[in-house]
């Protein structure tokens, strides 16, 4: 088993050491009444996404989510939560050290005594869901099953679902595609561009993800015999149908809860990347943390 492999099997146990949590997380991440930005990179900026769609469906205040690179101009925010297991990507850094005095800078990380610590009046360190990894898993998801615990959105199935993802066969053969479509609506976007993410990552191969309703206007163009199109949660009708009606095949199950499903779409990405002889513990051209030069 991979590194990788063992920290996706992983994830039902460190979600329910974070519902243990569910304090510490509402304390970071719930702030009633609070106007806050939810930034990220690469992952991290899909785990940003999902938050504050979660944010703002709880009632508890605006949210928005931005890349770290790709600040909202003109904006003042409350609360800035930056989500970086490393705690060092250059990004991050400089966007917390950009924002203007007064800004609450919360940091949600896996790691200590990393240069972000010197940047933030508050911290949630989830170190036992830190990764040995290039290629993030166990650390994104958990920052989510806390977050939605937290903000008190429906997660009853949740670890019952994560073992089963583990354990269950795969719902399809990865080696029969050559393209990957996931599609989400409202928090579960995030999830959909995060198990794009990994199909590239781990396995090097052709993935898009899109709002639900969005894949009619041009992706479907492209959908084959050879697309597996993955759909989280609910989607609007006729989604599904358009799909399949282009020749794709198409996985729903929407009676899962979504991050059981990102479980299998990560295993998914594993077994593709063994089926094209590729080490997802070493993916291409990538690191834990991107540290650019001053």
């Amino acid at each position: 088993m991979t590194a990788t492999a063992a920290e996706i099997a992983s994830q039902p146990d460190t979600w329910q050491t974070a519902l243990g949590q569910v304090d510490a997380f509402r304390d970071a991440l719930a702030a009633p009444g609070e106007r806050v930005l939810a930034i990220g990179c690469g992952t991290s900026a899909f785990v940003a996404q999902s938050y504050a769609k979660l944010r703002e469906e709880a009632g508890v205040g605006e949210t928005d989510a931005a890349y770290a690179s790709e600040l909202p101009a003109g904006r003042r925010y409350d609360r800035v939560v930056a989500i970086t297991r490393s705690g060092s990507t250059t990004e991050i850094l400089t966007a917390l050290r950009a924002l203007p005095a007064g800004t609450r800078r919360v940091v949600v990380t896996a790691v200590d005594g990393e240069a972000v610590d010197a940047l933030a009046d508050e911290r949630l360190v989830l170190g036992f869901a830190d990764e040995a990894s290039v290629v993030q898993t166990r650390f994104p998801t958990t920052v989510l099953a806390g977050a939605r615990a937290a903000l008190g959105h429906p997660h009853g199935q949740l670890i019952h679902d994560g073992r089963s993802a583990v354990a269950m066969p795969l719902p399809a053969d990865p080696s029969a595609f050559d393209h990957f479509v996931f599609l989400g609506t409202g928090w579960t976007v995030g999830l959909a561009h995060e198990a794009a993410l990994k199909v590239r990552e781990a396995a090097q191969a052709w993935s898009e993800s899109y709002p639900a309703m969005d894949f009619r206007h041009g992706p479907v163009a492209v959908a084959t015999a050879r697309s597996l199109v993955w759909v989280f949660g609910s989607v609007p009708e006729g989604i599904t149908e358009t799909a399949a009606g282009a020749g794709a095949t198409v996985h729903h199950e929407p009676s899962r809860d979504p991050l059981a499903q990102l479980v299998l779409a990560q295993r998914l990405a594993l077994e593709l990347a063994r089926s094209r002889g590729l080490d997802p513990d070493h993916p291409r051209l990538l690191t834990r943390s991107v540290v650019l030069a001053p």
